[in-house]
């Protein structure tokens, strides 16, 4: 297909497999059947060198330089090269896009050579699962149980399938995140649990529990019953606060249907309805996302008398407890995306943000530091039948992380 690039077959794991021999070789010249030595270049340069070559390659570059030859599988899956890598190489944010309702199948766009690649994603075993990302790793969570978790680094494959986390069975809603410390590559993942009252339809019962990689264990960090507000499937840590959206469960509902609640994650546990933040509109949806420690919401705007049904799509971004609003999704891409339902996928690290609509594949890019809005190159899957979903997250192409 056009725009595809594969690169299943040049993952680490399969790399040394066909790995030829590189000596020198003799070769016949046409001017007088002389033998001639025809070296080859990378055999007198140094490891040193040819790895720094090397790690100007973009990404999946370097996945097939692996196979070229047994020296050059060696140098690219180095503990050193993977390390050193990202002092060089220049990298944003990639976006997988599922491309089935039943499988785990899809492909991954890279905005900085605008193509995009066919891999496959360990672990995970439908699209509906949880998914949350940060520096080059990814969690998933599986939403029947919501206790098969793993974390991943979806380049090299390498995976960790982390302990059930305690708290209650079966919640009606979770939400789940993961914050990756850049210099220690210890990480920590959030789930935020919420299960309706018995009796009290006004009442839910929210619990947080924490993971952390270090000590390789769970921990229940608040369990308290929030009145008139649930809590649902969107949270995110950002500087070691975690953020969740609350709904309205009918209580006093007034036209915000959304609210945000901060948890630090550090510090006592305190009355979740004392760090309730206001949403900056009426929301249809919202989505939250960590830009280089930065709270993000994307959210759907609602009309003022049906607040329900989407007019247009902002981008805020929290300081204190205010929210400043630093973009709005300009007509033309907004019509862009045909029918918008008042609800969509959008993720987002370091300096971008996608925005995907359920109902297709058209993907819409925005530079936050560029202040710049752009369609991404067109994915190589078209809608087959009316109702085909199309969904999808983002994560950082890191080699040196793994779980």
């Amino acid at each position: 297909m056009n725009g595809e690039t594969s690169w299943i077959s040049h993952c680490f794991d399969d790399m040394s497999k066909g790995i030829g021999a590189r000596d020198t070789y003799l070769e016949l010249s046409d001017e007088g059947n002389k033998e001639t030595t025809v070296v080859s270049i990378d055999s007198i340069l140094p490891d040193e060198l040819l790895e720094r070559i090397l790690a100007y390659l973009p990404i999946a570059s370097i996945f097939r330089a692996g196979s070229v030859c047994r020296r050059w599988h060696e140098i690219v899956s180095s503990r050193r090269f993977l390390w050193n890598v990202p002092n060089v190489l220049l990298q944003k944010p990639w976006y997988f896009m599922f491309t089935s309702c039943d499988e785990p199948v899809g492909f991954t766009y890279d905005p900085i050579l605008r193509k995009w690649y066919s891999i496959e994603l360990p672990c995970i075993q439908t699209p509906n699962w949880f998914i949350a990302s940060s520096c080059g790793l990814v969690c998933f969570m599986n939403n029947d149980s919501r206790n098969d978790m793993h974390v991943c680094n979806p380049i090299t494959k390498h995976c960790n399938k982390l302990e059930n986390p305690p708290g209650m069975k079966f919640p009606d809603y979770s939400s789940m995140s993961i914050s990756v410390n850049r210099t220690s590559h210890h990480y920590t993942v959030s789930i935020v649990k919420s299960k309706q009252v018995p009796v009290n339809f006004f009442q839910w019962d929210v619990s947080i529990h924490i993971y952390d990689s270090k000590t390789m264990m769970w921990t229940t960090s608040l369990t308290e019953i929030l009145t008139g507000w649930r809590g649902g499937d969107e949270s995110v840590i950002c500087a070691g606060i975690l953020y969740f959206l609350v709904y309205s469960s009918g209580v006093g509902e007034g036209e915000n249907r959304h609210g945000l609640v901060a948890y630090n994650l550090s510090s006592r546990p305190s009355p979740l309805i004392r760090s309730f933040i206001p949403v900056p509109a009426p929301l249809t949806c919202g989505r939250l996302m960590n830009l280089k420690e930065k709270l993000v919401m994307v959210g759907g705007i609602g009309k003022q008398d049906r607040p329900g049904i989407i007019r247009g799509i902002g981008i805020w971004v929290l300081g204190g407890r205010n929210w400043v609003e630093v973009a709005r999704v300009p007509h033309k891409y907004f019509q862009g995306f045909g029918e918008l339902d008042d609800v969509f996928a959008s993720s987002g690290t370091g300096d971008l943000i996608y925005i995907q609509s359920y109902g297709g594949p058209a993907l819409l890019v925005f530079d936050m530091n560029l202040k710049l809005w752009k369609w991404a190159q067109k994915c190589p899957v078209s809608k087959k039948f009316p109702l085909q979903l199309f969904t999808g997250f983002c994560f950082e192409p890191r080699l040196e992380f793994a779980p």
